[in-house]
Formats: C-alpha cells, structure tokens, sequence
C-alpha cells in the first residue's frame, strides 16, 4: 500500500487547511486509516484515525471539536479538515495505514503498517 499525503501550507491562527492521503496498491488490506504529527523536537503522536468498515472515529483530545477526519472510499482518500487552527498545532503530519481495527480504543503508532511522506503544516499566530 502506498500513501501519498497532500494539502499542507502556512496558515495564519484561526484559519483552516484540508489535508489529503490517497491510498493506492492493495488498499483492500487496510482497515484503519490515521493521522499522526510531529513537531520539531517532539515525538510523533497520534491526531486522528478513522476506519473503513464501520467509519469509527478517534480523535486526540488536543484536536477534539476543531479537526474532523473523513473518508471517501471511491477514492480510497481519506481526509483531515483542520478549522480553528493554533500555532501549536505546527507540525509535520503524516497519514498511515493498517490492516488492523479496533472500536474501543485508537490504533498505536506502532500498529500502522504503511507510512506516507509527511506534509508540513505551519501556523502563525
């Protein structure tokens, strides 16, 4: 499976961006669909995931109310609409995929089978 992720840019606060992640190869496999970010000198941490079968969603509580993940899968695309937009949610953002799914509780960053290049968001304030 291969990620392509698209839609990042400079953004003043309170603005909004969409990110993009199209999912091509063996698409068929992958159950989950995720968002991570990581900001310069921080880990890598979790954003946001959906699922396919049942469109499940999970959100970080840093992101909750402002952020929305959707999925289209006639186009094996799933995306990020980022509204309200802070200067701390300046990060790299990366999508991934899983051939796993769970309901109670969002996949771990180690769960994720494939990886796209990430997609750099910057907010000013």
């Amino acid at each position: 499976v291969q990620l392509q992720a698209s839609g990042g840019g400079l953004v003043q606060a309170g603005g909004s961006l969409r990110l993009s992640c199209a999912a091509s190869g063996r698409t068929f496999s992958v159950e989950t669909m995720g968002w991570f970010r990581q900001a310069p000198g921080k880990e890598r941490e979790f954003v946001a995931d959906i699922t396919w079968t049942r469109s499940r969603t999970f959100y970080a509580d840093s992101v909750k109310g402002r952020f929305t993940i959707s999925r289209d899968n006639a186009k094996n695309t799933v995306y990020l609409q980022m509204n309200s937009l802070k200067p701390e949610d300046t990060a790299v953002y990366y999508c991934a995929a899983a051939r796993d799914g769970r309901l109670g509780v969002p996949l771990a960053l180690h769960e994720y089978d494939y990886w796209g290049q990430g997609t750099q968001v910057t907010v000013s304030s």
